[in-house]
């Protein structure tokens, strides 16, 4: 977005797009609906089904920073409703301290849980907002950019077999080098149907792709336990499977630690937790390999580098999970260019929430590999037809 000279948001001794007293004017919410994705609960096929809020704050100098929520509009709205008091008129170019200011204001009035969602997509929008500012991509103003381009995975549910290879074949066809197959029948139906899927999966794609299990221990009443994620660990390994993630519940540290022990694949977990305090017991106990914190849900992009370093000092690795927006995933890619290890990004396919609501759109280059963005803030503006198709 171009700044013209006579904007506010101009310094004239420097050239740059830059002001010392950045205000924050305005927060506004765009909910998505009409194309919601199949995310494997019960029940969870209706398209209109709204999860994710796009949330834009809006500055004095005319910049718009766009952020985006895991979370209900509802939700979203009920928790503005507590944070506007401390947001409105605050400096648009302090992301980290104005998000954390928001949280230790929160300790009273909803500790995590959606408010913690709602402050994410703040953060998300605050980052994007000061790169616009001072003209520079969001991965530079996280610390400096480690890299250029990361491996996305496409990430996908888990079919019965003759679905399943026409699925994969899809995958394969644009250009994917990794693939994650999640939830549905797998852990649902027996240990002999879970191994008939994962070699039905390899036999696809052949031993040049990595394959990545998610069992979805996050999902309601999750029935498995330490032996069962053991058994099934073992399993995978004779697959070649690179990473088995949520094996267990979401909160089960001590389960999570003894399964790690003895897994002879990576264990991951974390797309539901909040805060970089939920996720402190995991990494400093080494209860996993990998963290999968969702900036849309843990605190936005200032908790995830927080815990991108945290988990570095340990030997932890981060995958950010990006099961929800375009600017999610826009974020993820900023953050990980940001941290010296990481090696993989989430995409979920054939989402128009993800694929069609923002421009310029995430497009795989010939060897399967995302660019990050280079343009100011998150790189991105929304597609504004896409945003009056599905924006409610």
């Amino acid at each position: 977005m171009s700044i013209p000279a006579d904007s506010p948001a101009f310094n004239a001794r420097t050239g740059s797009a830059y002001k010392d007293r950045m205000k924050i004017t305005e927060v506004r919410t765009i909910a998505l609906g009409g194309a919601t994705h199949d995310h494997g609960w019960p029940g969870g096929t209706d398209p209109n089904v709204q999860y994710n809020t796009l949330v834009e704050v809006v500055s004095d100098a005319g910049l718009i920073g766009l952020g985006s929520c895991y979370t209900t509009r509802a939700l979203v709205e009920g928790s503005l409703d507590l944070l506007r008091p401390h947001l409105i008129g605050e400096s648009g170019l302090e992301p980290e301290r104005v998000s954390e200011k928001l949280r230790q204001s929160m300790f009273w009035l909803g500790r995590g849980g959606s408010v913690e969602h709602a402050i994410s997509g703040i953060d998300i929008a605050l980052w994007d907002l000061l790169g616009k500012a001072v003209g520079q991509p969001v991965s530079r103003l996280l610390g400096g950019c480690y890299r250029d381009q990361i491996k996305p995975y496409a990430s996908m549910l888990f079919e019965d077999p003759p679905l399943l290879r026409e699925k994969l074949h899809e995958q394969l066809e644009r250009g994917f080098k990794a693939i994650k197959l999640g939830w549905r029948p797998f852990g649902r139906v027996s240990q002999q149907y879970d191994e008939v899927l994962v070699r039905t999966a390899r036999e696809t794609v052949g031993d040049e792709v990595e394959i990545m299990v998610d069992a979805g221990g996050s999902e309601q009443f999750w029935p498995h336990g330490v032996t069962w994620a053991r058994e099934t660990a073992k399993m995978l390994g004779e697959y070649n499977v690179t990473w088995f993630e949520e094996a267990l519940k979401p909160d089960d540290v001590d389960g999570f630690a003894e399964l790690r022990a003895t897994s002879p694949v990576l264990i991951a977990s974390g797309e539901v937790l909040t805060r970089r305090q939920s996720f402190q017991p995991f990494i400093t106990r080494r209860a996993l390999d990998i963290i999968q914190p969702d900036v849309t849900k843990c605190g936005g992009l200032s908790e995830a580098r927080k815990l991108g370093w945290m988990a570095y000092d340990h030997g932890v690795m981060l995958v950010p999970h990006g099961w929800n927006t375009g600017v999610g995933v826009a974020a993820d890619l900023a953050l990980v260019a940001a941290l010296p290890v990481a090696r993989w990004v989430e995409f979920q396919t054939g989402v128009p929430y993800i694929e069609e609501i923002i421009s310029p759109r995430f497009e795989l280059d010939a060897d399967g590999m995302l660019r990050i963005p280079t343009g100011p803030g998150l790189g991105i503006e929304l597609n504004q037809d896409a945003i009056a198709r599905y924006g409610r």
